[in-house]
């Protein structure tokens, strides 16, 4: 192998690849990078076998090889490599030789033949926006379960509808639903991606823009875009059926301030309870709407907030941090709750808005 390339992109490359290289005492080849000459790339990739990343740069290839170097240290190299514009990266036997104007380094290579191959996917597949795919998950992920009890919702479910894309978590307390407008997609069961790897897909794409090309079958699933693919595992089970718990009735309303009801549950948490458990008021004939928080060691807190309430009294408790969740994915100044009865999930959307519902079980008195 010799190549030469840009500092900067091998060091924007090394630090996406390298937050997927696996600490795994067993396999300790998962926490080494693979990197690639061929014709006119350099290739580095990186798998913890749950998930895997080959990320395509362009480089002045003189001489085509491969090279496993540990992740770590070549992250760590590059990232206090300074003043230097170029690289010239050379295999010789068992080294790998980075130069640079400033700098001479050689470090040891492991055998590549024990590095895990990264799938190719092949199966059904569709396109997003790259801004649709990160809106999506980002919408919905803080509702699903951390813990891997029960993998099918410690996880993110992805289908279509219509000529949506819908994106659901739950952890069985509260549940998060956003529906993305896309062009028709070709109908499919539906793919239930990881949590942990769902936050790597955000890292990933978060400032990319364009078009990301989505293949998977049963067990995996990829996404690729401009030089980045990235696949992942995927969860081999049956994500709730979530519609049965939504109300069908909405017996009380009530319309307020996003920002007025953030305010009010920031004081209240002041005075939540170990369970965080905030009491809601609302009484339409008295145009009540008012949050209720004590703590026996701490105090007591009443507020008032302004909102247009229509329908029944209703006097329900609920965890507020789970509310609290959910602003970051409505976009509109005003927020509406909407209530069955009392033993039921409040609905929460933005007032004009029902791309995204959230809901959350009531707690006990």
């Amino acid at each position: 192998m010799k190549l030469e390339c840009s500092v900067e992109k091998i060091k924007k490359a090394l630090s996406q690849v390298n937050r997927i290289t696996g600490k795994n005492l067993t396999l300790p080849i998962l926490s080494s990078v693979l990197i690639i000459a061929s014709k006119k790339l350099f290739k580095l990739r990186a798998t913890n076998l749950s998930l895997g990343i080959e990320i395509e740069i362009p480089a002045n290839i003189e001489k085509e090889g491969i090279s496993v170097i540990k992740g770590d240290l070549l992250n760590n190299i590059f990232l206090n490599i300074y003043n230097d514009i170029k690289v010239s990266i050379e295999v010789i036997k068992d080294n790998l030789y980075i130069k640079t104007k400033n700098n001479k380094i050689f470090i040891k290579n492991y055998p590549n033949e024990d590095f895990p191959t990264i799938p190719i996917i092949s199966g059904e597949s569709f396109t997003i926006k790259s801004t649709d795919l990160i809106e999506g998950i980002k919408s919905v992920y803080y509702s699903a379960s951390l813990s891997d009890i029960k993998p099918e919702i410690s996880s993110i479910y992805i289908y279509p509808e219509e000529n949506n894309l819908v994106f659901v978590a739950t952890d069985s307390f509260r549940l998060a639903e956003k529906k993305i407008k896309t062009k028709k997609t070709e109908d499919f069961t539906g793919v239930i991606i990881p949590f942990k790897n769902t936050v790597e897909i955000l890292k990933l794409f978060n400032e990319t823009e364009g078009e990301i090309k989505v293949c998977f079958n049963k067990n995996q699933i990829s996404f690729s875009h401009n030089g980045i693919y990235l696949t992942s595992k995927l969860i081999d089970g049956i994500f709730p059926d979530y519609k049965q718990i939504i109300p069908k009735n909405k017996n009380t309303e009530a319309i307020t301030l996003k920002q007025d009801l953030l305010n009010a549950l920031k004081l209240s948490n002041i005075f939540a309870d170990k369970f965080n458990q905030i009491n809601l008021n609302i009484n339409p004939k008295k145009n009540i709407f008012e949050l209720t928080s004590k703590n026996i060691d701490v105090g007591e807190n009443k507020t008032k907030i302004e909102a247009n309430t229509k329908g029944d009294d209703i006097n329900i408790n609920f965890n507020h941090k789970y509310l609290l969740d959910c602003f970051q994915s409505i976009y509109q100044d005003s927020v509406s709750l909407q209530f069955d009865q009392e033993n039921k999930p409040i609905i929460i959307r933005g007032a004009r808005d029902n791309s995204f519902t959230y809901l959350i079980m009531p707690m006990n008195k």
